[in-house]
């Protein structure tokens, strides 16, 4: 786990100590020293040439080897000011940042098909359920347009998740602060944080309640994506069969030759269920933890890191997924579907005139008796109806919560501290 973390540790150690040499508390050729020796190994990093090896005990301490290799004894003057504490949560916070704008670019991207698959098939009506029962004159428009706003609305927990983390608790030291004259909102500016974590002993305290919210995010999009893939599954038993899929995304069977099954978004649903868990299981190895900090903090990777992969791999495969889909067209021909016509039939009543109640009586002593007819989609004219989606504004909203995600690259960090 700490592999992830190799170029955001020595992007902090840099900004670390960069403000060592600004507060004075090495020399200014000492702090030179330390960056320039800091950027060889960034550089090396990028490269894949440095790897946390059993010879290690940690990052950290792999970090500060092979930067005295580099630049001499100086390199044990790296760690004034500072404890591994304040260290990993740092290198924590700008790695979770970073994986979150990554993470919500792919949801971006899932939402903005999704809503072009809307746009392209608004007009081809369905029926739509309560109770599981035929109730409304729906569309795959609005069925579809339904999950690109509530992904929009994951990408919304995503930022707010960005938000928490973008906040720097370098040089809060073991937790308690330090009698050191340091400059915490200089480091903190270099590493691109939005602001620093004013309590020295609320940086440790934070643990587990940070990321238990990135999780909490990440069960957000999940959730759609669950939501979303058991729909396809059951559109497409023979009881609906509203949808179908390209035959190179189902599997068969070992005995039953017909089947068609669609086991990709099976396995996406249970991928996404299982991310459920996430926060409770944060929430249960961080709950009652005493201040301060604990080693119990270090399993927090074990479980947050991986769920980051786990989720962008399936949201690639759900995109992919989605071009093998094929909506049905004249599903409401269909006789057993002609009541879901009704209320339309009592709003053409109320048109007239006559009260909704009047209507409403009037049209379900027909129900079973008449043929209603469809009514029109110029006749859906309200924000968010099968004939006025406004997918447009869904989108537009999207971008302003992207606009607002910060994440910058490890690369990004490195040209603001060496410029």
């Amino acid at each position: 786990m700490d592999d992830r973390l190799v170029l955001f540790d020595i992007l902090g150690s840099m900004a670390h100590a960069k403000m060592l040499g600004h507060c004075g508390l090495v020399t200014t050729d000492e702090a030179k020293a330390l960056v320039d020796g800091l950027a060889l190994l960034f550089q090396k990093a990028e490269a894949g040439q440095v790897t946390v090896t059993d010879e290690y005990e940690d990052i950290h301490s792999l970090v500060e080897a092979e930067l005295e290799k580099i630049s001499g004894v100086v390199a044990r003057k790296l760690h004034t000011g500072r404890s591994r504490n304040d260290q990993v949560l740092t290198d924590i916070h700008l790695y979770l940042r970073y994986e979150l704008k990554i993470l919500a670019k792919e949801t971006e991207t899932l939402l903005n098909r999704i809503a072009e698959l809307s746009e392209e098939n608004k007009k081809i009506l369905m029926p739509g359920f309560t109770h599981m029962q035929p109730a409304m004159v729906s569309s795959f428009g609005l069925w579809l347009g339904a999950y690109a706003e509530s992904l929009c609305d994951d990408l919304q927990a995503l930022a707010n998740a960005s938000v928490f983390v973008s906040s720097s608790p370098l040089g809060s030291a073991a937790g308690y602060g330090t009698s050191l004259p340091i400059d915490r909102e200089f480091s903190a500016g270099l590493l691109c944080f939005d602001r620093v974590m004013i309590n020295a002993a609320y940086a440790q305290l934070s643990r587990g309640k940070m990321e238990r919210a990135v999780a909490q995010a990440l069960s957000s999009v999940a959730f759609t994506i669950s939501r979303f893939s058991n729909d396809v599954i059951l559109f497409m038993s023979p009881g609906y069969a509203f949808v179908s899929m390209n035959d190179e995304l189902t599997t068969g069977s070992s005995i039953m030759p017909q089947k068609k099954n669609p086991d990709l978004f099976e396995i996406a649903r249970a991928r996404c269920n299982r991310l459920q868990a996430l926060p409770n299981e944060i929430g249960m190895m961080t709950a009652g933890l005493p201040l301060g900090y604990n080693r119990d903090f270090q399993v927090l990777k074990e479980v947050l890191f991986p769920a980051f992969d786990y989720l962008m791999e399936t949201i690639s495969i759900v995109k992919m997924a989605l071009d093998g889909l094929v909506f049905r067209k004249n599903i409401l021909d269909d006789e057993k579907y002609n009541s879901i016509f009704s209320a339309e039939e009592a709003n053409s009543m109320v048109k007239r005139g006559i009260p909704f109640r009047d209507a409403y009586k009037e049209v379900a002593k027909n129900i079973g008796k008449v043929r209603f007819k469809a009514r029109s989609l110029d006749e859906y004219t309200h924000t968010g109806s099968i004939g006025n989606l406004c997918n447009d504004k869904v989108k537009s909203r999207t971008g302003s919560i992207m606009a607002g995600i910060s994440g910058p690259s490890p690369s990004e960090i490195f040209r603001k501290i060496t410029k």
